[in-house]
Parts: C-alpha cells; sequence; structure tokens
C-alpha cells in the first residue's frame, strides 16, 4: 500500500502543491505571450555561508521568498508547517517556553530551559538559543531557509537536526522604499505591518526601520470564570531599525536593533477524558464533575472549551548585532557579534486545568507572608563569530575557517502554590484503595479534618516554595568548511568542527512555606502512614514544586533536593559532500554528516532526589536499611550520524523542478523530556532513528498557473533494542514506537492562478494550499505501565485547506486579499498529556481552528 500510495503521488507531483511560489521570469508585453516566457527562476540560499544557486547546494533545502510568506498568511515560524513538509511544531500550557520545532521527526520537546532544540534558529546570523526566543512575528523579510538534517559544521551550537536560516531585508542605498499591510479576521484579529527603508548618504548609508502590532482573541473558551478571555489569544508588538553602510567598495557593516513584546493567553488544555476516580470526588467534598464540567473528544476537544483560569504568558526581548564585511583582497573578513535579552513572566498559569482551586504558577500572588511571587525566566546571551574565507588554486578551491563563542546566563524562577482545594483533590485518588484508607477515617489524605493520617488537621493552603534554577553556560568551537572542484562537473566538500560546551547550574530554594507536607512527611516517618503506602501518599499529597528542600528526610523520600553541577563536554562535528553535475541542470549528492547536540543540567525540583523511597522506607521498616540512590540533574548530549543522497533537477526548459532527498539518522543518547503528572523528568533514550525520502516540486502548468508540491515520507521511532538490552521504566516502554509527533506521511499541495482582469492591467489571483499529515504520536510515552495503548495518543490523519483571492493593481503598488485557513475547521491536537494529580485523566493541547479575513497591502 505505502508503495502504491507513493507511486500515486510522484505521478501526481506536478498536479499539487505547497504554497512556496519560485520566483519567476516573464514576458510582459502583452496578453498573447506565449507560455515559453515563463522560466523558473535562480533562487540563491544562503546554507553553506555563501551565496549558492538552491539546485547546486549539496543540502536539501526548503527557500521561502518574503512573497511566499505573504502569499502563505505566514505569520510567525509556527505556521512554517504550511510551506515544509519536512518540518513542525507543537506548543504545550506555555509557548515561550514550552514550544518544540522537528525536522524529518526529530526534535526536542521544551518546558525546561535547561534543554536546547535540536532545530537551530538563526536571525542574521545570530543564533537564537530557545524556540521561544524565535517566535515574534516575521515581517520585512528577505528569505526563510529550511535546512534539513544536522549543520552544526557551519551553523554551530546544537543544529542536530536541522536550521531555520531568518535573513531580514536591507536598507535600500539607492532610493526610498516602504510597504504596508492591514488584516482583519475572525476572533476579532487585527494584524499591522509596515516599514520604509531611506537611504542617508547615497549609495554608502541607508537606515531601515519596520515593525509589526498583531492582537486577537482567544479560540478556546473556559467554564472557569476567572478565564473570560478564554485562551490562545494573541498581543504582540515588534519594531526593528537597521542601519547599512558600504563606506568602500570592499567593506560593508550592518548594525540591527530589534525589540518585541508580547501579552497572549496561553495555553489551557483541553480535557480528552475525566477522572477515572469522579464518583469519588463528592466523598472528598468536592463538585462532583471533579472541576471539570465539560470533557469529552466532542464537547471539550471539538467544542474547543477548556475548563482551566488565566494562563498569562507575557515575553520581552530585546536584541542588537552587527555585522561587519572586509574583503581585503587575499580573502574576505566576517565578524558577527550579538547581544539578545529574552525574559518570559511573571506568569500566571492555573496549571490544574480545573475550576476548583488546586494548585497555580503565580507571577504575583498574595502569600502567608504578602510578599509578591516571581515565575518566569530570563535568558541573556552574548555570541561572537568570526569567519576568513577565500578561493585558492584557480578558484578552484572555496575554503572558509571561523570560530565561534557564546556565552549563557539563565536565571528561572518557579513559584508553585497550593490552593484551598488541593488536599481534597490529592486526596481522592488514595480512597480508591479498597479497605486501607476508609479504615484509617474514610477521608481524604491531609484533609482539614483530623484524621490518622493527618492527626493534627494542618491545612496546606497556601503552601508554596519559591525555587530558583541558574545556569551559565560557555561554548567555543573552531571550524573549517572548504568546497574543491575537482573536475568541472565533480565537487568535494569537506567541513569540520570542535566544539567545546560547559555549563554551570544550580538549584536553590529561596524560600519555602509547607507545614501540611511536614505533617505528612512526620506521619510517615512515624510509622501512622503505612510503608507500602507512603511512596504514593507522598507523591500526590506533597507535591515536588512546593515541598521543601533539603529535609532531612530527604533520603527516605522524594522531597527536593537542591544542587549545583557542572556540565562538560567536546565533540568534533564534520561532514562529507560529494556533488555531482550530471547535465546542466541535473545534479546530484551524497553526504555523511556527524552531528551533535550538548547535553545539560535538567532544572526541576526533583531533578536530584532519592529515586528509590520505596526501597529505603521498606528497608527502614524491616531494619534492613537500603542506600538511597539519589538522582543526577544531568543528561547527556545527543550525537547523530546522518546519511543522505539526493538529486536536483531544472527540466523541461527550466519550467518544472524536482528535487529528491532519501536520509538515513541514526541518533546516540537522545534527549527526552517527559511529564509524569507530578514532576518533569529528563533521560537519554540509548537510541533513535529516522528514515525517509522527501520530494519538492514546481511547475509551470500555464501562463497564468504555477503548481508547487512537497511530500515527505518518514519512519521515525525508537528502535525495539532502544534501551540497548537494559530494563528501563522510562526508556523500554519507547522502543519499537514512534517519535513523538513524527507522522510518516506530509503531503503538500495546491498551487496559485493569476491573469489580468482589465486591458489597464488589473491583476485577479487565487491560491489553494493544503497540508496532509497520517496519525502521529503525541504522548511522550506509548503504552501505560500494564503494556497497553496510551488512551487519546494518535492523533488521526488529517487535512488542513487554505485558501486566499484577491485583486493587485496594475502598477503592483496596492492589493487586497480575502484569506480563510484551516477553512475545514479540523481541529487537532500537538501534545496529550495526564492532566496533574487527576486520576487518569488526559488532556491536550490543540491547534489553530479555522480562520478567515482580508488583508489589504501597499507599496512604494
Amino acid at each position: 500500500m505505502r508503495r502504491a500510495l507513493l507511486s500515486k503521488l510522484l505521478t501526481g507531483v506536478s498536479l499539487a502543491a505547497a504554497s512556496q511560489l519560485p520566483a519567476m521570469a516573464q514576458e510582459t508585453d502583452g496578453v498573447g505571450a506565449v507560455e515559453e516566457s515563463r522560466r523558473l527562476d535562480t533562487v540563491t540560499v544562503n546554507a553553506t555561508r555563501r551565496e549558492t544557486g538552491i539546485q547546486e547546494v549539496p543540502i536539501a533545502v526548503t527557500a521561502l521568498s518574503a512573497e511566499a510568506l505573504d502569499q502563505a498568511g505566514v505569520q510567525d515560524i509556527t505556521d512554517l508547517p504550511a510551506l515544509s513538509a519536512s518540518f513542525n511544531t507543537n506548543s504545550s500550557n506555555s509557548q515561550a517556553t514550552g514550544t518544540t520545532f522537528r525536522i524529518r521527526g526529530v526534535g526536542t520537546t521544551g518546558n525546561n530551559a535547561g534543554l536546547e532544540s535540536a532545530v537551530g534558529v538563526f536571525l542574521d546570523g545570530v543564533f537564537l538559543s530557545r524556540p521561544g526566543i524565535a517566535l515574534s512575528d516575521l515581517v520585512d523579510l528577505e528569505q526563510v531557509e529550511v535546512l534539513r538534517g544536522p549543520q552544526g559544521t557551519l551553523f554551530g551550537r546544537n543544529t542536530s537536526a536541522g536550521a531555520i536560516n531568518i535573513r531580514t531585508a536591507k536598507p535600500n542605498l539607492e532610493e526610498v522604499e516602504g510597504f504596508g499591510n492591514l488584516t482583519v479576521g475572525n476572533f476579532s484579529a487585527v494584524n499591522v505591518q509596515g516599514g520604509v527603508s531611506v537611504p542617508l548618504v547615497q549609495d554608502r548609508l541607508g537606515l531601515r526601520v519596520s515593525g509589526a502590532f498583531s492582537d486577537r482573541n482567544g479560540f478556546l473558551d473556559s467554564t472557569n470564570p476567572d478565564n473570560p478571555e478564554g485562551s490562545f489569544t494573541r498581543n504582540r508588538w515588534l519594531v526593528r531599525a537597521q542601519l547599512y553602510a558600504e563606506p568602500t567598495d570592499n567593506v560593508t557593516a550592518r548594525l540591527i536593533f530589534d525589540y518585541a513584546d508580547s501579552d497572549d493567553l496561553c495555553c489551557d488544555a483541553v480535557h480528552l477524558s475525566s477522572s477515572g476516580v469522579l464518583p469519588l470526588f463528592p466523598l472528598a467534598g468536592l463538585p462532583a464533575d471533579g472541576g471539570a464540567p465539560v470533557t469529552g473528544f466532542e464537547e471539550s476537544f471539538q467544542g474547543l472549551v477548556g475548563n482551566g483560569g488565566r494562563f498569562e504568558d507575557p515575553t520581552e526581548q530585546l536584541g542588537v548585532s552587527f555585522e561587519l564585511n572586509w574583503d581585503f583582497g587575499l580573502a574576505n573578513l566576517t565578524y558577527i557579534g550579538a547581544y539578545r535579552d529574552f525574559e518570559s513572566g511573571p506568569n500566571v498559569q492555573e496549571n490544574d486545568f480545573l475550576l476548583i482551586d488546586a494548585f497555580s504558577a503565580l507571577g504575583s500572588t498574595a502569600t502567608p507572608d504578602t510578599i509578591d511571587r516571581p515565575n518566569g525566566q530570563d535568558i541573556e546571551s552574548i555570541t561572537q563569530e568570526l569567519r576568513l574565507q577565500g578561493t585558492a588554486f584557480g578558484d578552484r578551491l572555496d575554503w572558509l575557517v571561523g570560530a565561534y563563542y557564546s556565552d549563557e546566563d539563565i536565571v528561572v524562577d518557579a513559584t508553585l502554590i497550593q490552593g484551598a482545594d488541593f488536599q481534597a483533590f490529592a486526596g481522592v485518588p488514595l480512597l480508591a484503595v479498597p479497605g486501607v484508607f476508609q479504615t484509617l477515617g474514610g477521608v481524604p489524605l491531609l484533609s482539614l479534618t483530623a484524621s490518622p493520617l493527618n492527626p493534627t488537621g494542618v491545612s496546606a493552603a497556601g503552601n508554596f516554595a519559591q525555587n530558583q534554577f541558574t545556569q551559565n553556560g560557555e561554548s567555543y568551537s573552531f571550524f573549517t568548511h572548504n568546497v574543491l572542484d575537482i573536475t568541472s562537473r565533480l565537487n568535494l566538500t569537506l567541513g569540520l568542527r570542535y566544539v567545546n560546551e560547559t555549563k554551570d547550574g544550580s538549584f536553590d530554594q529561596i524560600e519555602a512555606f509547607a507545614p501540611a507536607c511536614s505533617a505528612l512527611i512526620g506521619n510517615i516517618v512515624g510509622g501512622v502512614v503505612p510503608p507500602a503506602f507512603a511512596g504514593g501518599a507522598f507523591a500526590l499529597s506533597c507535591f515536588p514544586q512546593t515541598a521543601t528542600a533539603d529535609l532531612p528526610t530527604s533520603v527516605l523520600l522524594p522531597t527536593p533536593r537542591t544542587f549545583a553541577e557542572t556540565f562538560e563536554d567536546d565533540e568534533l562535528v564534520y561532514t562529507v559532500k560529494l556533488g555531482y553535475e550530471i547535465v546542466d541542470g541535473i545534479n546530484t549528492y551524497f553526504s555523511f554528516t556527524h552531528g551533535f547536540k550538548s547535553g545539560g543540567i535538567n532544572l526541576d525540583p526533583s531533578a536530584a532526589a532519592v529515586s528509590n523511597s520505596a526501597a529505603v522506607l521498606a528497608g527502614v521498616a524491616t531494619g534492613m536499611p537500603v542506600a538511597p540512590i539519589f538522582g543526577d540533574p544531568t543528561f547527556d548530549s545527543e550525537e547523530i550520524d546522518a546519511f543522505e543522497i539526493g538529486i536536483k533537477a531544472d527540466v523541461l526548459d527550466n519550467r518544472l523542478r524536482l528535487n529528491l532527498a532519501g536520509f538515513y539518522q541514526n541518533i546516540d543518547d537522545f534527549q527526552v523530556l517527559e511529564f509524569t503528572g507530578t514532576q518533569f523528568t529528563t533521560f537519554n533514550v540509548p537510541q533513535a532513528k529516522s528514515i525517509g525520502v522527501e520530494l519538492e516540486g514546481q511547475f509551470i502548468a500555464t501562463r497564468n498557473l504555477v503548481l508547487n508540491s512537497s511530500v515527505t515520507y518518514t519512519d521515525a521511532e525508537y528502535p525495539d533494542d532502544c534501551d540497548d538490552g537494559v530494563f528501563s521504566p522510562v526508556i523500554s516502554p519507547l522502543c519499537g514506537n514512534s517519535l513523538t509527533n513524527a507522522p510518516e506521511w506530509v503531503v503538500l499541495f495546491g498551487g496559485q492562478y493569476e491573469r489580468d482582469l482589465t486591458a489597464s492591467g488589473f491583476r485577479g489571483f487565487f491560491g489553494l494550499n493544503g497540508r496532509f499529515e497520517s496519525d502521529r504520536r503525541t504522548s511522550t510515552q506509548a503504552v501505560l505501565p500494564d503494556g497497553s495503548p496510551l488512551p487519546f495518543d494518535i492523533q488521526d490523519a488529517n487535512t488542513k485547506l487554505d485558501l486566499r483571492a484577491g485583486i493587485s493593481s496594475p502598477d503592483d503598488r496596492w492589493a487586497l486579499e480575502i484569506w480563510g485557513r484551516n477553512v475545514t475547521d479540523q481541529i487537532t491536537r500537538n501534545t496529550t498529556f495526564n492532566l496533574p494529580l487527576n486520576g487518569g485523566a488526559r488532556g491536550a493541547f490543540i491547534d489553530d481552528p479555522a480562520t478567515y479575513g482580508a488583508t489589504l497591502r501597499f507599496k512604494y
């Protein structure tokens, strides 16, 4: 069946389309011009840090022009999957800190500042170290390039899966130019973009200023009266200013300043299922619906209704970069230096996703001592890159050497507060244990009423812990990348990079107020709580994020343990590529690349806690001591060996472009972050792999019709022996399953038709774009502890369609468009997870529903 489907897709490549319309040359001397006057134009990319034609560069890359991004309605990087079949994104309860980018099914889950993305993002040559930093609006661009496969030899740090290379438009040194876009849409959406470029000194110095503002209501309603605005709102603005100078014929300099601010409300979750102990909630004095009146696939998921409170997700960032290029004859010197400060928070997040007051992460709330508590993160980075490039041997060798340095400081403040309903809510699952807790009092654990489990009746309301994590990371590398023309048609690329990484990370507890947790610990140590149930009682009722750290009993129970750790690693990254031009217009290549992504430190309160609590407690009860095993906050680096073979062809007199690539990627120590329902754990899976084929096609069907297509087949999975034969309760259940959010098949299809409407030159256009995805897993784990499939893990196959139509003026100064995205209103989820402490209930974060509107564009 797969062969048959692939055959049909390949046969129909000239009839389907994605949405990245190619640049085209055409005659403009009347409607009667023949079709042969239109050709696919040459597209240049910076994928090798050189301006090279996309058909000559031995890399699988998708180049998206500013026009293509506008025609697809792309607003930020999360919209790029509409244009690149091998790329996808997802976000959890925070876009700022929980966004994941994937290429060819490979990516690194978010929600932990200690993890860096396997897909690197570069803005005008500057590395953006976390996905959340890259989520500003894409405005006033020259081009976006999606580079597939490891790119570490040239693009530096942590690009084991690929890279997104964003290039903004430079100031025009010759004439004044400007543009403006106004978009309105459903959910009261408004987006304004504009910019102007002015030559300050003709042909020598220019200034360019651009900016964007976007505002939108939320599309996920909530039953919670504390969240009247719902979730997935948008309120963002950005400004960018550039100075570009060409003081001499061989020197250029570019200074860029940008500032962005957002006040989004994101992201509540839908309840796919209700708690497995729902009948017991009234026994705990809680609502019979467990604080989730709307649950289920149709009511919550399809109906776009959640139950959570506010999810404030503000960010602010500032960046400055300077680029100098100096051609001094024998070689060209390039220097890029940058500073960036990214702040997220203070966050207010009702992370119980319920109406009841269980717990929340509040950026500003009155605690028992009335002091406001911070909740957010600050990432400050400095990067320096120096490259020297030239030619030798009669221009047969294009050589490049360079050095790179980065210094990054991270501060994370995480404050979680237990609400008035926490004790009853956490104790409900324990009531399901037959005959045990009913005998001990018949009330939830640590209820406000005194019981054998809580003789003093201590309240947990207002218990909190203010946890702070810091990390300083330094990275330096030396690299070389060389292209040798062996013959006029055969070339060899050799790249090498030495990378050294050092990270110093720590966890300190600034303050904590947790008498209820202390009372529970006393009951456990004092034998009031039976040892067989102590671990479960602690996990459910003494939440790791709110427990007091470094208690004397930390050797017995998994209370947080502060730490100060250093992670160090170095690696030699390298690539070998062989390119051959078969005939004019048809190029083939083969490459092998060894990539690397740095390990680091798990910035979570439970990272260093005792991991064998049950055995230690049992040993205390029986008088046979068991030594505690403490968690290791560090995780290992990820390495990838990637093979790729491809062919790129411009045929039919440059009217048809077909690019085909096959790849095999083997990953060692694949980094995984998992939320267990009570804590975030980070671990390395010894083996993972990604194997597949990609096909991109662009076809000028007629003078008026352009068709494009992208097809990607990816088998990204954990092999059957992914645990290397050593059983692990978190790793072994993954073996034999696909990677998260890695569909086997993705097909982009569509195209654009345009023609003159009047003799004076008014033009009309119509575009259709679609993305088909096959089934994909949406959870970190694939099975329950008993081996049965995880409920609601699989997101079914789906197809999303985008439509756009409009009219433009004869001089192309203005255009009016109407558009719709996901017009069939396909509701899909990108992440499914265990709702915290909620008796097996499952929640999910969802993608955008149908959106539609109109856009007015002008330029001069």
